[in-house]
């Protein structure tokens, strides 16, 4: 494997479900000396279950999330990687935040905010982090061809409220750099051009704040 070409320690890949996050990772991983972590969704056993009840489901599902993200942070960053000082994920940890602000009342949200501000303070901030933005009608398509059951009933709405809440916690970021990518329908796992260019704008420096770049193809 090579050295990687990014001018960064630590890159944070996010984005709304069936944006590619996954995907681009693996791809990514395959030819860069990294610490990958990977978002465990099919460890989580309330999953399908919060898809059918989501009222019934939600605090527990977001519970089990946030602690499997905070064993990853953890075990990746206290055991490191002699040969590697890259870390590369498909999630950036505020995810469950936000995604808990989404499925929860308020009275569980506020609960549920005080355990992640306890944990929040021990994961490190990305040097980078990336949002990979699509539109719903794409995301929805990704979402059917990828076929996993428990994602079929997931409606266009859910994904535009997730698309809502992440723009309104990015255009506040200013310690850190943050490049949204709008990718259209730029497909960088059947397309290796589209993937160079994907891989091309992470290589360049990024001053704190909200940076966009447009793909088309």
């Amino acid at each position: 494997m090579s050295q990687t070409p990014f001018p960064y320690k630590y890159i944070a890949i996010e984005g709304n479900i069936g944006a590619g996050k996954t995907s681009f990772c693996e791809l990514l991983n395959k030819e860069t000396n990294s610490r990958l972590i990977l978002e465990e969704f099919k460890e989580n056993p309330f999953l399908p279950l919060f898809y059918k009840d989501p009222e019934r489901y939600a605090f527990t599902l977001e519970l089990f999330f946030m602690t499997e993200r905070y064993k990853q942070f953890q075990s990746a960053v206290v055991t490191g990687d002699l040969f590697s000082d890259f870390m590369l994920s498909d999630y950036f940890f505020t995810k469950t935040l936000l995604f808990a602000r989404k499925n929860l009342p308020d009275h569980e949200y506020k609960l549920f905010q005080k355990l992640y501000g306890a944990l929040e303070t021990g994961i490190p901030k990305p040097d980078l982090l990336i949002y990979f933005h699509r539109n719903v009608d794409i995301l929805l398509k990704n979402i059917q061809s990828r076929g996993r059951s428990y994602e079929l009933g997931i409606k266009a709405d859910y994904l535009q409220g997730i698309q809502e809440s992440y723009f309104e916690y990015l255009r506040n970021i200013i310690s850190f750099p943050v490049l949204i990518i709008d990718l259209g329908e730029i497909d960088f796992v059947k397309n290796k051009s589209h993937y160079d260019e994907v891989k091309r704008l992470m290589t360049k420096e990024y001053l704190p704040g909200v940076h966009r770049v447009t793909l088309l193809v």
